[in-house]
């Protein structure tokens, strides 16, 4: 690494860890207060223990998950069923980067803070379940713009529901039953859907005595009329399943087979198995299959979406094995809830069926059952880099060369998506997890688009991430302060990926470095700032390629996790060309005329709608 490039390193880190500082003296205050706040009435908060406090100390505290477990960055306090009581926790708003908090089934109680979301402005999930909170819900709800996932349920809450909390576009899991409040359901949450957003239904409201309006019961003159209907209903509802109930004792008792009653009752709780969609469904292909596959093919070939048939699992969804009556192999990715429509959802299966690129996972198919989206992607043999890198033997590792062939075909895989698409796609989540190997060992990049797909409301003028930051240790800095995705950004996580394989180290564990606390690219910084560097190379790596040519390949990395200024990180392209430079003497690159990537952009009534989330 040049002079220059290692003095700019230098300064970035320099800076960077001097803002960590600040950010690490209120997660500890905010988590000191919270402890001083609350009635701990079953010690569970015994180990929070504030004495000699190293950095990284409140991450084994109980009930904290932090940004890493190196640092005092609180990402999440999750305490349900802890024990605790007391009113609404003090200290929260000093926790500046908290995105979860789940206080369920404890004993809090009294009103929550009429700025609650001010003083946690990226909370994504916000759980006050089964506690004893009481007064009106605060009209401060609705600024959680970032919030995914609302549980205020077994409350005593009473009053309105605030408008705003309808409105909120990233919204897809509500549930305020069971509590006291009261007048008309607002129109903000009965109309969610005709805007493209996640609908509520009639259980997220129940149990509240005085709720009345869509998806409950009408209000006023309305719940009035008809009340006869409604009793004869009532009626034949309770005999009809009385009915049932009777008939199901006789079977069980009479008719039910033995052997069977162990597993029916182990398996009902599987999802795939709560499908009442027809398997004859079909699935969606882009190019034409000699057979035609229904979803009875698929649940055959996942064994019904067993466990043993998982590949992996992550942010976007569950990845299965299928094996086919034919011998082919698939593999089928079960994704998360999100608020897409239908036909919503299908317009964006047809965008990424268009993009296609030698370093890209092949998309082939997608089917709909039931609210359940299954994709259909060609199987990799070689399953995940982060597999070959750190869940092998040692001896059955990549060597160097194969190594630098992941990193180009993948720069170039991701240079295209940059670079080449128009609109052009940000993938939000690069990792060593979404870096498939095919037989050849050739790179194969997965879940592209996919950050688009399950928050359908980002727009090229909003690129938010949606609270959703990707996973820690990859995720580049500056997502903290402004949580919006760049291409930048995906080029800082890449810059990761190449750390780990010039290192072997993993993005979150760094071995063998006496009390350094920190993830991969803090380690190099911090190597960096003692003339280290070179001594982050993978040992192993040595013997089979030369020192200028691991210390080139290093300097790359480095280029791409400046901490301090995006704006100095190389673009995509710029990192392909570099690597590209290294591998020529291996003979790694192949001619390979890269084809523009151009998609319909469909305006909505702003003219602002697109296909797939990009970067202006």
């Amino acid at each position: 690494m040049g002079a220059f490039h290692a003095a700019l390193l230098l300064t970035a880190m320099a800076v960077w860890l001097a803002d960590v500082n600040v950010v690490v003296a209120d997660d500890v205050a905010c988590l000191r207060e919270f402890k001083m706040s609350v009635k701990d009435l079953h010690g569970y908060l015994k180990n929070w223990n504030f004495k000699n406090l190293t950095h990284g100390g409140i991450c084994i505290f109980n009930g904290i998950q932090c940004w890493n477990n190196q640092e005092n960055r609180v990402l999440s306090l999750k305490v349900s069923e802890a024990g605790l009581s007391g009113p609404f926790p003090s200290g929260l708003s000093k926790c500046a980067s908290l995105t979860a908090l789940d206080l369920s089934s404890n004993g809090f109680f009294g009103p929550l803070p009429s700025n609650i979301c001010k003083q946690m402005a990226f909370l994504t999930i916000l759980d006050l379940s089964s506690n004893k909170f009481s007064g009106a819900l605060p009209d401060d709800l609705g600024n959680c713009k970032y919030l995914h996932e609302l549980h205020l349920q077994d409350n005593q809450f009473k009053g309105p529901i605030p408008w705003g909390i309808g409105l909120l576009s990233r919204l897809t899991d509500l549930d305020i039953s069971f509590n006291s409040l009261s007048g008309f359901i607002p129109s903000s949450f009965t109309n969610r859907s005709s805007v493209g957003l996640a609908s509520f239904s009639a259980a997220a409201f129940a149990n509240n005595p005085g709720l009345c309006g869509p998806p409950l019961k009408a209000c006023g003159k309305q719940a009035r009329k008809s009340k006869l209907p409604m009793i004869i209903g009532g009626a034949v509802t309770i005999l009809l399943v009385l009915g049932i109930i009777v008939g199901a004792v006789v079977w069980r008792h009479f008719f039910r087979p033995k052997t069977k009653t162990n597993s029916y009752f182990r398996d009902v709780h599987k999802w795939a198995r709560r499908i009442r969609a027809p398997r004859s469904v079909t699935v969606s292909m882009f190019e034409k299959p000699l057979v035609r596959l229904r979803l009875s093919d698929l649940m055959a070939a996942t064994n019904d979406f067993s466990k043993e048939n998982i590949i992996a699992s992550g942010r976007t969804g569950t990845l299965y094995k299928a094996c086919l009556s034919d011998g082919s192999v698939m593999a089928i990715k079960r994704l998360q809830v999100s608020s897409q429509t239908e036909k919503h959802f299908k317009s964006e299966m047809n965008t990424l069926g268009q993009l296609k690129h030698r370093n890209l996972v092949p998309l082939l198919g997608y089917c709909m059952a039931d609210g359940e989206k299954l994709l259909v992607y060609k199987h990799m043999a070689h399953g995940s880099l982060r597999t070959a890198l750190h869940e092998v033997p040692q001896d059955c590792r990549l060597r160097w060369t194969m190594r630098l062939k992941v990193a180009i075909g993948a720069a170039r895989g991701f240079s295209w998506l940059h670079h080449n698409c128009n609109p052009r796609v940000i993938h939000r989540n690069i990792s060593a997890s979404c870096i498939l190997l095919d037989e050849e060992f050739e790179p194969m990049i997965t879940d592209f688009g996919l950050a688009r797909l399950m928050n359908p409301v980002d727009t090229h003028i909003s690129t938010f991430v949606n609270g959703d930051f990707g996973d820690v240790g990859y995720v580049a800095p500056e997502y903290v302060r402004t949580l919006v995705a760049t291409m930048k950004g995906d080029v800082y996580s890449f810059g990761v990926v190449l750390l780990e394989l010039i290192t072997g180290q993993k993005a979150m564990e760094v071995y063998g470095e006496g009390d350094f606390k920190g993830n991969l690219a803090e380690w190099i910084g911090y190597l960096s700032t003692n003339g280290r560097v070179k001594e982050a190379i993978d040992s192993s790596l040595s013997s089979e390629a030369p020192g200028d040519e691991l210390a080139q390949f290093l300097g790359i990395a480095c280029r791409c996790v400046l901490p301090a200024s995006p704006k100095e990180r190389p673009t995509m392209f710029e990192v392909f060309e570099l690597l590209r430079e290294i591998g020529e003497k291996y003979k790694l690159i192949e001619q390979y005329e890269e084809t523009p990537c151009c998609y319909d952009v469909k305006p909505d009534e702003n003219n602002l709608q697109v296909t797939v989330g990009t970067e202006k």
